[in-house]
């Protein structure tokens, strides 16, 4: 059975840091394609980040280019997102998931290649 788990969520004021953390267990593979995720109520989800699971490559949604970065660590199963200068508009709740595909591919941000999904933690910047 997968579970995915996230943590690392909270209260900052705009232009501070966090680190989000994502642990997923049961997966038949160490390196499948993981992806981070955030929606506000009533709207729409929207794909903030990916790495693939094959060659580690990196993909993120314009807003947080610059901001945000996605990396793993295979060994602990562990997939982070450091976001950085935070803005009210980051505020959201934020999913991990893992793909069934070995890339992140064109269309990642829909969220449809992720078959398992976290619980999420929630992100609140203060203005």
């Amino acid at each position: 059975q997968v579970q995915v788990v996230e943590s690392g969520g909270g209260l900052v004021q705009e232009g501070g840091s966090l680190r989000l953390s994502c642990t997923a267990s049961g997966l038949t593979s160490d390196d499948a394609t993981m992806g981070w995720f955030r929606q506000l109520p009533g709207k729409e989800r929207e794909g903030v980040a990916c790495v693939s699971g094959s060659g580690g490559g990196t993909a993120y949604t314009d807003s947080v280019m610059g901001r945000f970065t996605i990396s793993r660590d295979n060994a602990k199963k562990a997939v982070y997102l450091q976001m950085n200068k935070l803005t009210p508009e980051d505020t959201a709740m934020y999913y991990c998931a893992s793909s069934v595909y070995p890339y992140c591919g064109a269309y990642w941000r829909a969220g449809h290649n992720f078959a398992f999904w976290g619980q999420g933690t929630q992100v609140t910047i203060s203005s």
